[in-house]
């Protein structure tokens, strides 16, 4: 774990005492499971579970001799059980606790991330709701095209979130199942009620069929999942970043009180936390890949994820559930400066409406490749010669002859580019 980007609720999920303390209670449930089918005595269950318990230093203590984290572990448990842990772990092999104490911890983790996602959706739908009808340039290509509203702006992010929201829930469902089911999956030595047994007291569901594994294609839709959300955010936040460039300044990240943008100029505000969070989802996106390589195993199963999965699957739900947690408080805190933005719009002096324009003239029976060719003509006029875009129109005979005055003023109103900002709203949920 990266103790950097560790918050508390998701480095609790992922320390050792919870990891370990997550294959007690499969050790005990698979106990009582067994007690049910009346393969072990109630008394002997019963005092497995008064007395079952671990010492992480300790079961570091026995792997360093043993070489093996799971022996090790059920040793330990064994010296504070004593005579009845025999019955500890009958017909399961290391994978059955490694693998379902695994689905744990990833389906615990989406359930943070799901919180974090829904908060994040709330500070959005926040922004988008204030700066509704809020105009600013929209841009393709990086260049200016035609106004738009940074609520839409927001708005679309606020339904890239909830696609979002319904991935992970998605792949939380996908990967919360557990496998109790012997060496190479066939309940040689155990029974397949004790799986379901044990599955369903740990809010799991027992696995159709399985080898020695749990089939790693769940693992990796879940990190391909947390690695579209983290890519979401690499977008949003690269967004603000190319919005706060100073040429620009629509909108600025928060900046603290005592905050420090350079340590050479004083005079620095830069979008940190934006370009760590789009920094960090390359490694939600490289994790995501070895993922990938994970799910081709040798038969029934070999040991080329296990040690590839103790890095990525806890640093991913590690550093998406940080990214989250830093971004809402960018959103939540943002600074947008409207002035700046109006500013922005008619910084091209009126070039915005050469649709609106082209589109009126064609109303008026001319061709759209000569209304086209006429109003590209003014425009890279206005484009090289600093000329207002307006003011040319204004003085084409032929435009004149066709719009009346009052048709050209409307031509060149902002009215249009809010008038379907409700209905994209309703249609977004954000009525």
């Amino acid at each position: 774990m990266i103790e950097r980007y560790t918050l508390p609720e998701m480095g609790a999920v992922w320390n050792e005492t919870s990891k370990l303390n997550n294959w007690l209670q499969i050790e005990i449930a698979a106990c009582e499971a067994w007690a049910k089918l009346g393969r072990i005595p109630e008394e002997a269950v019963n005092v497995i579970s008064s007395k079952a318990s671990f010492d992480v230093e300790r079961v570091k203590e026995i792997e360093a001799e043993v070489r093996h984290d799971v022996i090790a572990f059920l040793t330990n448990v064994a010296e504070n059980v004593g005579d009845e842990s025999k019955y500890i772990h009958l017909g399961m092999t290391s994978s059955d606790i490694l693998d379902t104490g695994l689905a744990m911890q990833m389906r615990d983790s989406a359930d943070l991330i799901l919180k974090r996602l829904d908060t994040l959706q709330e500070a959005v739908a926040e922004k988008a709701r204030q700066y509704k009808y809020t105009l600013n340039i929209g841009r393709t290509h990086g260049v200016h095209g035609e106004p738009t509203t940074f609520g839409l702006k927001m708005a679309l992010w606020f339904t890239e979130i909830q696609r979002n929201i319904d991935r992970l829930k998605e792949a939380r469902q996908v990967i919360a199942f557990g496998a109790i089911s012997g060496a190479v999956g066939n309940f040689a030595h155990l029974e397949p009620q004790v799986e379901e047994y044990v599955c369903e007291k740990l809010g799991l569901q027992p696995c159709p069929v399985s080898t020695q594994i749990i089939q790693r294609d769940r693992h990796a839709q879940f990190l391909t999942t947390l690695a579209v959300i983290g890519s979401s955010l690499e977008k949003m936040a690269t967004e603000i970043r190319n919005l706060q460039r100073t040429e620009i300044l629509e909108v600025e990240e928060p900046f603290a009180k005592g905050q420090k943008g350079s340590s050479a100029m004083p005079h620095k505000r830069n979008p940190m936390m934006s370009e760590r969070v789009a920094g960090l989802s390359r490694v939600l996106r490289g994790n995501a890949l070895a993922a990938l390589e994970n799910v081709s195993l040798w038969h029934e199963r070999d040991l080329t994820h296990s040690s590839v999965e103790r890095v990525i699957i806890p640093d991913s739900c590690i550093l998406l559930d940080y990214m989250l947690d830093k971004f809402t408080a960018i959103v939540s805190g943002l600074v947008v400066y409207e002035d700046n933005m109006q500013r922005n719009i008619e910084h091209t002096r009126g070039l915005v409406f050469s649709q609106e324009l082209m589109l009126a003239l064609v109303g008026k029976g001319m061709l759209r490749e000569d209304a086209y060719r006429l109003v590209q003509e003014h425009a890279m006029d206005s484009w090289a010669k600093g000329h207002d875009f307006q003011e040319l129109i204004q003085q084409d005979e032929e435009i004149n002859r066709r719009l009346t005055t009052q048709e050209l003023a409307a031509v060149f109103s902002y009215d249009i580019y809010q008038a379907k900002v409700d209905y994209i709203f309703k249609r977004c949920g954000l009525e």
